[in-house]
């Protein structure tokens, strides 16, 4: 039997990002016709490990690996055009020519919005997300402002210079008179540099909505990719410590520009602990000898910036809102085998706020800053059977699997998937 059944699948984030999204989309993408990214910009990251070779993407769908599916970016995303061609080139260089498609509808990162955003960074203080410096907050806010430049505006040089008359000094004046910093680069050569940027992308540039309607309507599958997790959603995250963009699976019609009736799967990825890059309270967070293992052992280190990630013990009030919020109908489950050794394991099931036991995530960022951990103490095991992926889950240690299953009772949601390497095949359909 095929493991993709469903024609519409949404694979998203159930953490803080860097669950293992890409290897899972991956896991998949061989049998769609379409990957699609709906959200966010090259501040996200998929690192993909197919036969020894490692791959890093930041923007191109994780699907580009196969060189089957064609890849979409759609309009929900934030193009940094020099990023998408260097990552362009990448692919090239490992021998896979790109099926890729990028919206016309989708808005451009400036210089000026990189600029602002460092900017910005330092006037939030203690309210910053730590940022990834790559322009992704200003170029949202510039969308909003009607202030945005698209990708299609790159093709059309007179349109394009009108539209930077407006974005550059509205950029200028914010961070030259309001931030007290400098913007250097000139109007007319982000000019010249961003028209020969539209000229190399142009042939990609295309109207994917009406692309992803036509293969909804034809029954062609279509596998969506999220970015980020979950508690990083700028509505339902920890905010203001969240990115720019919605990471929600109900994201995805506004993010392509198609209104999907029927999603048929949508698979949360839960790494089976917790990492976090950037700011913010952290309840369940380890710090010592015991995260320095943890995190050497687990290669956690942010894709994109290279930072060490913050890792603690798997918080299940986070997972439940992710089983909510996305409507999730499974879960994969990620990296067991980093886990590998522990005598016990601590699982957050509800935080302490003020002697009161709560099982949500709570919006007040009061509440959220003094909550500590309600930990259930499970038993660890020694090691994953080597292979296992070709015996299969029932060669489990018996340990193991009541990790999994409580998980399960802990959330409402099944375990389908259970990853415990980094290649494609290291993976077990339960």
């Amino acid at each position: 039997m095929s493991t993709l059944d469903s024609k519409i699948t949404v694979i998203v984030g159930a953490q803080w990002g860097d669950e293992g999204k890409g290897k899972i989309t991956d896991f998949f993408a061989g049998e769609s016709d379409y990957v699609v990214r709906f959200h966010g910009g090259n501040n996200a990251g998929h690192t993909i490990i197919v036969e020894g070779v490692t791959f890093k993407l930041h923007l191109i769908p994780s699907g580009i690996v196969y060189g089957e599916p064609m890849s979409i970016i759609g309009n929900g995303v934030v193009v940094d055009p020099k990023a998408l061609l260097d990552e362009i080139a990448y692919v090239q260089k490992k021998g896979i020519e790109p099926k890729l498609m990028v919206s016309d509808r989708a808005h451009t990162i400036m210089p000026y919005h990189i600029i602002l955003d460092s900017a910005l960074s330092g006037h939030q203080g203690d309210l910053a997300a730590g940022s990834t410096n790559r322009g992704i907050a200003p170029v949202y806010a510039d969308k909003m402002f009607r202030n945005g430049i698209r990708i299609i505006d790159l093709l059309e040089p007179d349109v394009f210079k009108e539209k930077l008359e407006k974005g550059y000094h509205f950029a200028k004046g914010l961070i030259e008179k309001s931030l007290s910093k400098s913007l250097d680069i000139s109007k007319d050569e982000i000019f010249k540099t961003y028209t020969k940027y539209g000229e190399l992308l142009k042939p990609y540039i295309k109207d994917t909505s009406v692309e992803l309607y036509n293969a909804y309507k034809g029954g062609k599958s279509i596998l969506f990719e999220g970015a980020q997790g979950i508690s990083l959603d700028v509505d339902h995250g920890i905010y203001p410590y969240t990115t720019s963009s919605n990471t929600a699976a109900g994201h995805i019609s506004t993010g392509t520009g198609v209104s999907f009736h029927k999603i048929d799967r949508v698979i949360g990825v839960v790494k089976a602990y917790l990492s976090r890059v950037g700011e913010s309270p952290l309840p369940s967070e380890i710090i010592g000898t015991e995260a320095e293992s943890l995190r050497e052992k687990g290669g956690e280190y942010g894709t994109t910036t290279g930072r060490p990630r913050r890792v603690g013990w798997l918080d299940l009030v986070q997972v439940r809102q992710a089983v909510r919020v996305n409507g999730l109908t499974e879960i994969a489950l990620t990296k067991l085998d980093v886990l590998d050794g522990f005598k016990e394991l601590p699982v957050c099931t509800a935080y302490n706020i003020n002697g009161e036991e709560v099982k949500e995530m709570p919006a007040s960022l009061t509440e959220y800053r003094q909550a500590t951990p309600i930990y259930k103490y499970l038993p660890g095991w020694k090691a994953i059977p080597e292979n296992i992926w070709d015996k299969g889950y029932d060669f489990f240690p018996k340990t193991l699997k009541e990790y999994i299953l409580f998980i399960e009772k802990e959330v409402q949601c099944p375990v389908k998937i259970v990853s415990v390497g980094p290649q494609r095949h290291e993976t077990i359909i339960r």
